[in-house]
């Protein structure tokens, strides 16, 4: 390979996207509401794999409301509030879910309403 030709590839080579954080929780949120609406529906036939799905989604609020209890975090407290309280709803809501209380749509509501949120912060 000459000189000239490798250096063509070099720069012709497009950088990869910069992702911010936000667009890395959305990424994250759609992943996981995709793959519990997905479980919810093949429930009757896999429930293992529902159970999985809602614990992925109940460990991801788990996380976002260890982010917003931060007291470095920069969301307004009434935000970092109102992910608190999601989080919580969601952790017992699951239990529900688990227990044939409570049916899987308002767990996949609430994520899709966070999906909504960042996209119109500036996200994906």
């Amino acid at each position: 390979m000459t000189p000239q030709l490798s250096a063509q590839r070099a720069y012709s080579q497009t950088a990869a996207p910069t992702r911010t954080p936000r667009d890395t929780e959305f990424e994250a949120i759609s992943q996981i509401t995709r793959r519990l609406k997905a479980a919810a529906a093949r429930k009757a036939t896999d429930f293992g794999e529902f159970v999985r799905a809602l614990h992925e989604n109940r460990r991801l609020w788990n996380l976002l409301a260890n982010g917003v209890a931060d007291k470095d975090n920069a969301l307004p407290n009434e935000l970092r509030a109102k992910i608190f309280y999601l989080a919580e709803f969601t952790d017992q809501h699951s239990s529900k879910v688990l227990n044939g209380n409570a049916v899987v749509e308002p767990l996949l509501e609430i994520n899709m309403a966070v999906l909504r949120g960042l996209r119109q912060m500036g996200g994906t």
